[in-house]
């Protein structure tokens, strides 16, 4: 089939979110000025480069928030720093039940049951329960155009300044994929499980018979 994205695709659900897969999630806790802790997963995360490591995630709202930007989008803006903590399966509920909209100043980490730990580098607190955590100060946000009246679509840079690896998952000083079990976001209600790794060298050129 083929369809134009600005017309009706006559499928059951969109089927965009599906056909971009497996996403990383970006599970981002940030502090507000006053104090207020805010955790929430993103579904468009991703690493953007090496030197200085980056990572973004897009928060993207279909409607108008008479509110302003997503709680985490607001607090980055005014405080300049988030974490990233990895979903794994193990935590996958807690992933799911941090989603939910709670009203502003709710703190997800008590709704989900989830301990805080402090970090080194920036003042939101890191999942204590995740093994890989990425402290970041903000670079920039860039706003996107959103196709709905009323819509949004905010996409925020960060610099990783500082890198927390549980011990438990480094094999021989190597990170070893397997042991984190880190999930992924899929199309629909559908979430991804890493497994069956497999590993590919880049051929140097010119390319051998």
């Amino acid at each position: 089939m083929f369809y134009r994205t600005s017309d009706p695709h006559g499928l059951k659900h969109n089927p965009f979110n599906g056909l971009v897969v497996p996403r990383p999630i970006g599970w981002i806790s940030s502090m507000d000025k006053d104090g207020n802790v805010n955790l929430a997963p993103y579904s468009f995360f991703n690493a953007v480069s090496y030197f200085p490591p980056q990572v973004m995630f897009s928060a993207t709202s279909p409607h108008t928030n008479d509110d302003g930007p997503k709680d985490s989008v607001r607090n980055i803006i005014e405080t300049g720093e988030f974490v990233h903590n990895m979903a794994t399966w193990d935590l996958r509920e807690a992933v799911n039940v941090s989603s939910v909209a709670a009203p502003h100043g709710i703190d997800e980490f008590e709704v989900a049951g989830l301990e805080k730990e402090a970090s080194e580098m920036v003042a939101p607190p890191r999942v204590k329960a995740s093994p890989v955590h990425f402290e970041c100060k903000l670079v920039k946000t860039v706003d996107l155009p959103a196709s709905q009246p009323g819509g949004s679509n905010t996409v925020v840079f960060g610099e990783v300044v500082g890198i927390h690896i549980n011990d438990s998952v480094i094999v021989d000083g190597i990170v070893d994929i397997e042991k984190l079990q880190p999930i992924s976001r899929l199309g629909y209600r559908d979430f991804g499980q890493v497994g069956g790794v497999f590993e590919m060298r880049r051929p140097d050129w010119p390319i051998a018979d």
